[in-house]
């Protein structure tokens, strides 16, 4: 067993049962194990899924200094050189795959490559002695000592980046190399990105500390107020635009990122919207919502989408906020943009809701007793998986004007509902008339037929149904003892 190689799902399970507290100090000790150069083999996963399941920070809500909100399980995080270099850039990572651009952000993923272009090949041996000095830091509790370290390494890393990005303008070798060493996909973009934030970390910092720490719903007053303050930074483009992001991180409703542009043009009028400094807001929250569309392929992929059906009402929100807040019935760039973006919604989710009404059938179909084998029942993954199908058709259904996916989705539903409706009374008169050989596997069908019931027509029809299958099942029962 000390052999086997380290099970992810596994080993999130186990973690799972473990309370907070728990999983607070195991993180903190695992830490200061890696600080000490005593890690185990296996020790970055176990410190990867602790922190995926002790950050869970609030939509929209980044973590704030003082926050009240779940502290027992927030740990005091040991640490290391890495993650304090990159503190400031937290705000602006956007978990994206990296070959996809996003204004004012970093794809999370270039973090690694980055780093380890910083340690080897742009300030190797002040990475060392950073690093070094963090460690020696951070294992004596003196935080503000390795914040200092942190700061002064960031300012000489700015000064190398700077140096550097100069050298590949001067020259088209000089920039190829450069671009492979990075190993991202747009190297010199995602490089220039990071010296701009550490450049402007104090300035950033103050406009956070401005903001709200949540905003639920950009009122007219708070979009006010914010206006100003982000007018104050209009100045310098890229204060401007990082500011922006913050701000977007603070929207529970992200896309009402778009209100400053509409409130700057006083119109919806999307060509007199592109005239204004915030049209970029615009794109920002386009490319946010293309983000989420790529997130629902990659769950629909992995299977996990009808496990999430609230990305669909992200994506709905998102569509129609844009719909709405500005007028996109004409022939315009954002128009076509966001009618690309319905377009593989549809395409996404086509054959998945298309797929419902087939695997009902296929469920409940009634078999004839002698290809009904004794003692079997229906496979209750199978069950289980249709009925998450089922309630993922319900909420594509909720949501489909926006999504362009309503003729689909009213078709699928009205033939699972309409199949439903003509099958069930058939399936219970099967299982008050079975015999005792195919009696069990009838018993699984209508269960699943509830269960489905459930989804389409509400919990009070699946009772009335439930309570009818007993009387079937125990009425038949009882006169069968009685002969």
């Amino acid at each position: 067993m000390a052999n086997e190689p380290l099970n992810a799902d596994k080993l999130r399970e186990y973690l799972k049962v473990l309370k907070p507290e728990a999983r607070a100090l195991l993180m903190a000790e695992l830490e200061r194990g890696v600080l000490r150069g005593e890690g185990m083999p296996g020790t970055n996963l176990i410190l990867e899924e602790l922190r995926n399941t002790l950050a869970a920070p609030q939509k929209g809500a980044p973590p704030q200094k003082g926050a009240p909100a779940a502290k027992a399980a927030k740990p005091d995080r040991v640490g290391n050189a890495s993650r304090l270099f990159f503190q400031p850039v937290e705000p602006f990572l956007v978990d994206d795959s990296p070959e996809y651009t996003h204004q004012g952000r970093i794809s999370r993923a270039c973090l690694t490559a980055i780093w380890d272009w910083i340690c080897r090949d742009l300030a190797a041996a002040e990475a060392s002695a950073y690093t070094d000095e963090v460690s020696r830091h951070l294992l004596a509790e003196k935080e503000s000592d390795a914040d200092a370290a942190a700061r002064a390494f960031q300012d000489r890393v700015i000064h190398l980046i700077q140096a550097a990005l100069a050298a590949a303008r001067a020259d088209e070798k000089t920039r190829r190399r450069l671009a492979v060493q990075i190993g991202t996909p747009r190297a010199l973009d995602d490089v220039h990105r990071l010296a701009t934030i550490l450049r402007l970390r104090e300035p950033l910092a103050a406009v956070a500390g401005r903001l709200p720490s949540h905003i639920k719903n950009l009122s007219d007053d708070q979009l006010t107020a914010i206006k100003a303050l982000l007018d104050a930074t209009t100045s310098q483009r890229d204060l401007f635009t990082f500011a922006a992001v913050m701000v977007m991180n603070r929207l529970q409703a992200a896309w009402q990122l778009i209100r400053f542009a509409v409130k700057a043009a006083n119109t919806d009028d999307p060509a007199r919207i592109a005239d204004t400094t915030y049209a970029f807001t615009v794109n920002i929250v386009l490319e946010e919502l293309e983000r989420l569309v790529r997130q629902l392929a990659s769950d629909l992929k992995r299977g996990q989408a009808m496990a999430r059906p609230t990305l669909i009402k992200d994506i709905h929100d998102f569509a129609r906020g844009l719909r709405s807040e500005m007028d996109l019935s004409g022939d315009t760039p954002w128009a076509r943009r966001l009618a690309s973006v319905r377009a593989d919604v549809a395409s996404l989710l086509k054959s998945e809701v298309e797929s419902v009404p087939g695997r009902v059938r296929r469920l409940l179909r009634m078999r004839p007793s002698r290809d009904v084998v004794p003692g079997t029942t229906l496979d209750q993954t199978d069950v289980e998986d249709t009925e998450t199908l089922i309630a993922f058709l319900g909420a594509c259904r909720n949501f489909a004007s926006e999504l362009a996916i309503n003729e689909m989705t009213l078709r699928a539903w009205s033939e699972t509902q309409h199949y439903l409706e003509t099958n069930i009374q058939g399936l219970i008169e099967a299982l008050r008339t079975a015999s005792n050989s195919d009696r069990t596997y009838r018993q699984s069908v209508v269960e699943a037929a509830v269960r489905f019931c459930g989804k389409v027509f509400g919990n009070d029809y699946a009772a009335l149904l439930s309570k009818a299958a007993d009387l079937a099942a125990n009425g038949e029962r009882k006169a069968a003892a009685k002969g």
